[in-house]
């Protein structure tokens, strides 16, 4: 491999290089010179990339007209835009004279400096012990891309839909089993006490693992790469899964994919998507589409489809159950048969920026249980019928307009007796009338989102106090100075999670909160609010874990009870 192909291996080859030669000379000045920049290349990778975040969510916001967003976030983008600037500086990198480490310097932002230490040798013994469908279920992971950050419950997702039906605890036991080995690894620090994002063991990526595992290697997929390569001209009938893993992906028969019989279609690297006309018509036993971001949930992973006349096609899948459009640009609309589909029980379109207007009436989505509708900034209404989708289990985004638009108020909710989570957009010129107190009536509640893109005590109206089985609540943009009035002792009796993203919060309020059971709190981008993160343990008795970012007198800690 020469040195330029790859700059992200290329002080590693040296080092190994050297160890050829060391015995034939003294190099030990050399080899630590190396050391010391073993991790720059990526470091200064990853630094790009936090630039280009930054300015990406800036342009979302411009265009998708969030201006109010825009300008409570304002200091702070300012902040993190000079941040990276300085990050960038050739003197950074060669500033010799600061005892700063690059792994200081991680641990001081709160990312991930997570050592993983697995040997080679130690990952062929744990992957020797591993049955035939403990392989499966590993090897299916590594169709997703290299370093992808996958959640738990999109392992569980995948699993279910390429190796085979699992149940959850069955899910469980063969999670458990591959991490306390040390297959999957956590994502993050390591610090805070709930993990629900994983890795690869970055090891398996090493050139003694890997024949090791393309040995065991079987194809549980189509998978698109291999399926256009000259030695593949038919799709393998076997395969009831596709995979979409390149950047540019063409499906339809003129491009050789003539197969009918995909069972379900997943976006794993795809940015520009080309489907042909008829192509999707003709998969009647289609379950799950999902073309949308998926382990890139991130605004800087841009997705396309070259034309929306696909959305015709899918009037006619009446095996259809999962519908992901997530975080796709240039979808203005969706036609009235999106909501026909009488098997879909989740629909995700979520961050779909450009995103007006949607099918009047979704009461037809009889089997919906998740409906995610988050970060549309354009929508302006809620379509008529959410109120009798009584098997949703998740709803996000529930947007309470002006009166002129909205149709809806909170006590439209409290019929819906199966949620578990639930987020709620508080909108220019909403008004909010009364009803509130229906969020009580939700008994099966766990996770609550109230966010807020308007100022003013009158759109803080909500009385949650009635939520004896909520356990994690985040609050984003309050606009109020003072700690929401709906708390009082007890009134949350087993909330263990709080989050505040934003607003104008100025108290923490006082130990009589009552909050007995809070193990996590998270306060972030509170500009007006000034934190003690020993003093939260006064206020908080059970709290383990505590994260401040961008607030009065802190711009990042992280706590952990000792």
């Amino acid at each position: 491999m020469s040195i330029r192909t790859n700059r992200m291996k290329a002080v590693p080859t040296l080092l190994k290089s050297l160890v050829t030669v060391e015995k034939y000379a003294n190099l030990k000045d050399l080899k630590s010179e190396l050391i010391k920049i073993k991790d720059l290349f990526s470091i200064v990778k990853r630094n790009e990339d936090e630039l280009l975040d930054t300015l990406t969510l800036v342009d979302g916001y411009i265009r998708n007209s969030n201006v109010l967003t825009l300008m409570k976030e304002k200091e702070a983008i300012c902040q993190r835009i000079r941040d990276s600037a300085k990050k960038l500086l050739p003197a950074i990198a060669t500033d010799q004279s600061s005892e700063k480490t690059f792994q200081d310097e991680k641990l001081d932002k709160g990312e991930e400096v997570h050592e993983i230490k697995l040997s080679p040798e130690t990952f062929k013994v744990h992957y020797n012990e591993l049955d035939r469908l403990h392989k499966r279920f590993f090897l299916s992971l590594l169709l997703f891309p290299k370093d992808a950050v996958i959640k738990k419950s999109t392992i569980h997702f995948w699993w279910a839909s390429v190796v085979g039906y699992i149940m959850i605890g069955q899910f469980e036991i063969v999670f458990e089993y591959l991490s306390t080995r040390k297959l999957i690894v956590p994502h993050g620090n390591g610090k805070c006490p709930v993990v629900n994002k994983f890795k690869i063991n970055p090891c398996v990526s090493d050139m003694s693992v890997w024949p090791l595992v393309k040995n065991d290697e079987e194809q549980l997929c189509g998978i698109y790469s291999k399926l256009i390569a000259p030695s593949h001209h038919h799709p393998n009938t076997s395969h009831r899964s596709l995979v979409l893993d390149q950047r540019k992906v063409k499906l339809g028969d003129e491009f050789g994919f003539k197969s009918t019989h995909w069972r379900a279609v997943f976006n794993v690297g795809a940015s520009y998507l080309s489907l042909a006309p008829q192509w999707i018509a003709k998969m009647k036993q289609l379950e799950v589409l999902q073309l949308g971001r998926w382990l890139h949930d991130s605004p800087t992973h841009h997705i396309e489809v070259d034309n929306e006349e696909f959305f015709k096609e899918l009037r006619d899948q009446k095996h259809l159950k999962y519908l992901s459009l997530r975080g796709i640009s240039r979808i203005f609309e969706l036609p009235p048969s999106i909501f026909q589909l009488h098997s879909l029980a989740i629909l995700d379109l979520k961050a779909c920026h450009n995103l007006e207007r949607l099918p009047n009436d979704i009461a037809p989505l009889i089997n919906l249980r998740h409906l995610d509708l988050s970060q549309c900034y354009l929508l302006d209404r809620m379509p008529k019928g959410i109120e009798k989708l009584t098997n949703l289990e998740v709803l996000k985004g529930f947007l309470i307009g002006s009166s002129s638009k909205s149709l809806y108020q909170i006590s439209d909710l409290e019929n819906l007796k199966n949620i578990e989570r639930l987020s709620i957009h508080i909108g220019s010129g909403a008004v909010i009338q009364g009803g509130s107190e229906s969020l009580g009536k939700l008994s099966k509640l766990e996770h609550l989102k109230i966010s807020w893109s308007v100022s003013g005590t009158k759109y803080t109206d909500f009385n949650i106090n009635l939520l004896l089985n909520l356990k994690k609540l985040h609050l984003e943009g309050f606009p109020e100075k003072d700690f929401p009035r709906w708390f009082g002792p007890s009134n949350l009796p087993v909330l263990k999670e709080l989050n505040l993203t934003g607003g104008k919060l100025e108290s923490m309020g006082h130990a009589e909160l009552g909050l007995s059971k809070l193990e996590i709190v998270r306060l972030k981008y509170l500009k007006c609010l000034n934190v003690d993160p020993e003093k939260l343990q006064a206020l908080f008795p059970s709290l383990r874990y505590a994260e401040i970012k961008d607030v009065q007198n802190l711009q990042y800690r992280e706590w952990i009870k000792q």
